[in-house]
């Protein structure tokens, strides 16, 4: 084999590289293609082509390719091309080879028709066999543009001089091309894309209505059904961050057979012990007129820590007694990610309950207030966002963020206002069977009456001349700066919760914590702003804002829980003697 011969096969591969991928094809492949039919054709020694000359033969082969096709037969037939019919020519012209060689591939470049001989001997029952032309023509029609026809060239045209070339590897550097190249059949439509993103849209538009019109439903239906909500909310969060953490078995066979109760069975016992504990208390403090007065009720009212200590030992000596050697830093590990998870996640949940039992309202504007804020944060991002706001959430922007500050705090003083005027809403719960068609009566908490400023004199003048009208005061209520106070929360601090979210789920290299409502991913991706926000309403409200007034429930607590049995009886009898003497009827 000449070294004609090996350059017009490097060549030829070079050309089919850079001009198909683009990109720099090593030497080592095409020795690693070649090696692999050693035992039926002879070794090529390899031949270096720098960048350079393979851009050179690219560009070569284009221009080839439209002088071609300029090119017709006598009979009217496109002239056959050197390799194929799309953008694959051979280019000789390189920088390692001079003198004969490079006039010699320049000769055979010049023809149109190029006829390949392999004069490889092939050895079969110790025969050698003479060798073979291959002409290489046009494959125009061929389904595969990388496919070679080796049909004879017709006997009326001459031929130049046969260029020799191994056909062993002119197929396997043309297997090796279909290989990496990817097939036009098997590519995406350009539109499927865009009608996934649609279809996503359209979920996630309907999922949001169905959420907004169900929750709306329960909230007409009354504190209990709001409760449960809340629970089942939690109950969804839960499963899914501890579904994050998963033990490590070394194999099948021990998952099967060794099975860690922990991972399924102790994580939501302890799960069931916490609401029992922070639920009950909850019960306990509202609903003292009922707990309190039924005897059925009444050991697991005075009685109630106590079972909820020994619920957690119990949970606590079953982790222990689950303990396995080869698993103890992944249980322990498990072990503190349920805790944190009760803490974050159940506790949270219990704070907003009590705001539901304190009045829906206390509940209904701080979570309306975090959903605003959200909706208007990507409004405002979408239209002038420009500045990124955190590395852990690219899409925010620090405009959507000071735009949602000022359209969280507009919309929370006339929504706040709005809803502040239906006692359903403000009035403690006593009752878990109201509803929004109930007559609820309550004497209302003071931030909800109606007040008057007396506007200072001078001030006074000043505005009613610029108005016209006689002004001396001007009306407002105390609820008017909570509201404020929550839609800074909301705005400032809540969204921080959705960035702690952010970054646990980065952490993990996941989009979304689960699939629980289609198209908006878990119920930890919506309600991860929720709970820090219900937290602070809880502890803003019972700070600043909720009256310690002695109740019916509270004394009745104090009575069973401190008096006998006698003493009881006797307070009974003092205080029907004192309603008797004031002439209120008391019924025997």
């Amino acid at each position: 084999m000449t070294a004609q011969s090996r350059f017009a096969s490097k060549s030829m591969f070079a050309a089919l590289s850079v001009e198909e991928s683009e990109e720099e094809i090593s030497e080592s492949e095409v020795n690693s293609s070649a090696s692999s039919n050693a035992t039926t054709e002879l070794s090529v020694p390899p031949v270096k082509m720098t960048k350079t000359a393979m851009k050179k033969a690219a560009k070569a082969a284009r221009l080839q390719k439209l002088s071609q096709q300029a090119v017709e037969k006598p009979n009217g037939t496109p002239v056959a091309k050197a390799v194929s019919a799309s953008n694959l020519a051979v280019d000789v012209a390189t920088e390692e080879f001079s003198g004969s060689s490079s006039d010699d591939s320049r000769d055979s470049e010049s023809d149109p028709t190029v006829e390949i001989v392999d004069e490889s001997p092939v050895i079969s029952n110790h025969v050698v066999e003479p060798p073979t032309a291959i002409p290489v023509e046009a494959a125009h029609s061929s389904k595969d543009p990388l496919e070679f026809s080796h049909s004879p060239a017709p006997a009326s045209e001459p031929t130049p001089a046969p260029e020799p070339m191994t056909s062993n590897l002119e197929a396997t550097v043309v297997s090796s091309l279909k290989e990496m190249l990817p097939s036009k059949q098997n590519a995406p439509p350009p539109d499927q894309e865009n009608v996934k993103k649609r279809q996503n849209m359209l979920t996630r538009t309907l999922w949001t209505f169905i959420m907004i019109g169900g929750f709306i439903g329960l909230l007409l239906m009354g504190h209990g059904y709001m409760v449960l909500l809340v629970m089942l909310c939690q109950t969804l969060v839960y499963r899914e961050v501890t579904a994050l953490f998963t033990l490590a078995q070394s194999d099948k066979r021990d998952e099967v057979k060794g099975k860690d109760p922990w991972s399924k069975t102790l994580n939501w016992y302890f799960f069931a012990a916490t609401n029992y504990f922070l639920y009950g208390e909850s019960i306990i403090y509202y609903f003292k007129h009922v707990v309190f007065s039924e005897a059925q009720l009444l050991p697991f009212a005075t009685n109630h820590r106590l079972i909820s200590f020994a619920l957690y030992t119990i949970g606590l000596m079953g982790f222990v007694l689950s303990l396995q050697k080869r698993y103890l830093k992944q249980q322990f590990g498990l072990f503190c990610w349920v805790h944190m998870s009760l803490l974050l996640i159940v506790v949270s949940s219990h704070f907003i309950v009590n705001n539901i039992l304190e009045g829906l309202i206390w509940f209904w504007v701080p979570a309306s207030l975090v959903i605003c804020n959200d909706v208007f944060a990507y409004v405002w991002g979408m239209s002038i966002g420009r500045t990124p706001l955190i590395k852990l959430s690219p899409k925010k922007t620090v405009e959507g963020f000071v735009g949602a500050f000022i359209s969280t705090v507009l919309f929370s003083l006339l929504w706040g206002s709005y809803f502040m005027g239906f006692n359903y809403m403000i009035c403690p719960v006593h009752d878990l069977g109201v509803s929004a068609w109930s007559n609820v009566q309550c004497v209302p908490n003071p931030v909800f009456v109606w007040k008057d400023w007396q506007i200072p004199s001078p001030l006074a003048a000043i505005i009613s001349t610029a108005l016209q009208k006689q002004i001396t005061s001007i009306s407002y209520v105390p609820y008017h700066f909570h509201l404020l106070s929550m839609s800074f929360f909301a705005s400032l601090v809540a969204p921080f919760g959705g960035f702690f979210a952010s970054g646990f789920k980065r952490a993990f290299n996941i989009k979304d914590f689960g699939h629980s409502i289609p198209g908006h991913g878990g119920m930890t991706d919506r309600m991860d702003c929720q709970f820090l926000m219900g937290v602070f309403t809880y502890v803003y409200y019972s700070s600043l804002i909720r009256q310690h007034n002695v109740t019916v429930g509270s004394i009745l607590q104090k009575i069973v829980s401190g008096l006998s049995v006698d003493e009881q009886l006797e307070l009974i009898v003092d205080l029907k003697r004192y309603l008797e003497g004031m002439g209120v009827p008391v019924p025997c």
